[in-house]
């Protein structure tokens, strides 16, 4: 019982004198492996359009339904995505719709503040997701 006091001890004495590892989070923050999945992002081309030719593999892959697509075709008869809204209320983050992708359209970026006060505020529409890159 002694021996198991003592080697208790030890330990905390050990823990004392090594540096914390706790940040001080608002000032610094962490690095995130680049497997990491956050918020979704549409990616655009040159001119500043979305690549997103509306094929609606994304939704029709996304397992809690979480992506909806209105396509529209313009007057040179490429299809693009008229309205194209994520509800991350609803996403799992599974990275399925960045698979799907046959333009690479949309892809899971770095970012992974998502905390909002407002439920609506998670709706991301097309200009929304357009953002940022």
């Amino acid at each position: 019982m002694i021996r198991g006091l003592l080697k208790g001890l030890a330990k905390t004495l050990q823990q004392m004198f090594r540096p914390p590892i706790t940040i001080q989070y608002p000032e610094e923050r962490r690095e995130v492996s680049p497997r990491f999945r956050g918020r979704p992002q549409l990616v655009t081309d040159e001119s500043g359009n979305a690549k997103c030719v509306a094929c609606c593999l994304c939704a029709t892959i996304c397992p809690p339904q979480a992506i909806s697509i209105e396509p529209a075709e313009g007057e040179m008869h490429e299809k693009y995505p008229a309205s194209f809204v994520i509800d991350l209320s609803r996403c799992i983050y599974c990275g399925f719709c960045q698979e799907a992708c046959p333009k690479g359209a949309i892809r899971l970026s770095q970012e992974y503040e998502l905390a909002q006060y407002q439920r609506k505020e998670l709706v991301y529409t097309k200009e929304r997701l357009m953002e940022g890159n």
